[in-house]
Formats: C-alpha cells, structure tokens, sequence
C-alpha cells in the first residue's frame, strides 16, 4: 500500500452511503439506471452495493426504487478501508464477492483489488476460481477498441458544426443567457459527441445543448440548481437527453428529473441512448 493509502487510513469522517433494504427490494433493477457510479448492481436477484468506494451518497437510486428500498445512512467511516468493505461483501455469497473483485479491476483499483484478494486467502477462500468468470461487469470502466464506421462512399461529406451556442460545459453556462428563450433544449453527456459520428446533424441541429459527467464531475448539487434555474426562467420549448449506455451515465437523465422537479416544472423529455459502439439503442 502506498503512503497515500496509508494516510487516508488515519483519518475518519462521517460520510453518506446508500442502504438497501434486501427484504423490500423486489429485485425490478430500476435502480440501476439511477446510480451515476455504477456502485449498484444486480446479484442472485436482488439489487447489492458492491463497493461504497464508489457509492458518493447523493442518492439518485432513491428516487427511481419504487418500493422504497433504498435509503441514505450516515455513519462515522474512515476514508476506505478494503478490509471492511469485503468482510461485510462475504456474508452475501459468492456472486457478490465476485462483482465487487470485478468491480475494482474495471476502475482500475489495483491497490484495492489485490487487498481485497489477500484478505479473501487469509479467510480461506480459493482466490484463483474467484477471478475467474465474474458475475458481472461494469461497462463505465472496461476498454475496448473500437472500429470507426464507414460513410459507405468514397467520398464523406464533411458536416458543418450545428453549434448554436458557447460555452457548452453546465459548470461554466450562465443560466440566465439570452438564448435559453424559447430553446429547444438537448441535454448531453460528455461522451456521446465521440461515439456518435452524426451527432451534430442527427442530435444538436437547432438545439442549444449542455453537457456534463454526472460521473467525473463533482458538485452535482450546483448542476441541478442551475438547470432548475433554466427551466424556471426561461420558456422551453422541449428537452431532449443524449447520453450512453453505460450504467453510470444513467445519472443524466437522474440530474434533469431533480432539476425540473426543483423548478416545479413539467417537461415532455425524449431520451436517446447511444451504445459505445456508436448506434442508437
């Protein structure tokens, strides 16, 4: 473990971490969607944390459980600690330590993943067979290589920008910018623009668009309060939300529920979701 690690050992604070009630879980998966880290995931058919090292407790997921089953809890917790983290894993079996082990390798938790693999063969577990064929994955975090697609001619049109508007960045946009009157409003996750090659034409023609990570980006609380302050003092013709597939960008359409809801507003919303290889879904 490096110092770094070692540090964040020593100090304790008292931090939120969502708490799902497993009797009450009916095993529905909406919640899902609703969590911006991927920290929720689908195990023997009930929804399970599988790391609160990525469970931010803003609790997105509350909103989209339909039976209530998911709750914030606060308690006094040290920075993170693998060995705490896997011994509460272990009472849920097998699969579920295999997600959280899959979990880490994806976000690149190297330190983590081999702590938590060593305090596994300490309890006696076999840890090759528990590397092997995990339970699950999170498609935010893996690599892949992908092949850019064709036009189908010889020669490609080249597309003009359709960009109506800067800046383009939720953390930098003035809420009270004259050209949110009467917009047509497309609400974009960061990565979508890369993966669709006909975004500009097929997405953001005649739009005013936003964009922003509810993953990598922090202060998800202020984005809501802008977007709520959008809606609410502008006249907005439609919203239209782009984002991808991956678990943790369900969170866009999380932040845009709050905001209108802050804004006490009712919007028609169409929600495009693009595969990380570049089609519509």
């Amino acid at each position: 473990m490096d110092n770094n690690r070692k540090n964040d050992k020593e100090v304790t604070m008292k931090r939120q971490i969502i708490k799902i009630d497993a009797e009450k879980c009916t095993g529905c998966g909406d919640c899902i969607t609703g969590c911006p880290e991927g920290a929720i995931q689908m195990i023997d058919g009930k929804a399970r944390l599988v790391s609160d090292l990525f469970c931010d407790g803003l609790g997105a997921c509350i909103g989209t459980c339909p039976v209530g089953a998911i709750d914030i809890e606060e308690r006094e917790a040290e920075a993170y600690d693998e060995a705490k983290v896997i011994a509460n894993i272990i009472p849920h079996g097998i699969n579920t330590i295999k997600a959280h082990l899959t979990h880490l390798k994806a976000h690149g938790e190297t330190t983590y993943y081999n702590q938590a693999l060593e305090y596994l063969k300490q309890a006696g577990y076999d840890t090759a067979s528990l590397q092997e064929a995990p339970a699950c994955n999170c498609p935010g975090g893996n690599s892949k290589t992908l092949t850019p697609q064709s036009s189908g001619t010889s020669s490609p049109a080249v597309t003009g920008s359709e960009l109506r508007q800067w800046p383009v960045q939720l953390h930098l946009i003035n809420p009270g910018a004259d050209y949110f009157d009467n917009a047509d409003l497309l609400i974009s996750a960061d990565c979508v623009p890369y993966a669709y090659g006909d975004y500009h034409r097929r997405f953001l023609s005649g739009k005013i668009v936003i964009t922003f990570c509810p993953k990598l980006d922090k202060d998800l609380d202020r984005y809501i309060d802008k977007l709520a302050e959008i809606f609410k003092t502008h006249t907005i013709k439609s919203v239209t939300i782009v984002r991808m597939e991956v678990p943790c960008c369900g969170g866009t359409e999380i932040i845009v529920q709050k905001a209108l809801e802050k804004a006490a507003k009712m919007h028609f919303v169409k929600i495009n979701i693009v595969s990380i290889d570049g089609k519509i879904i």
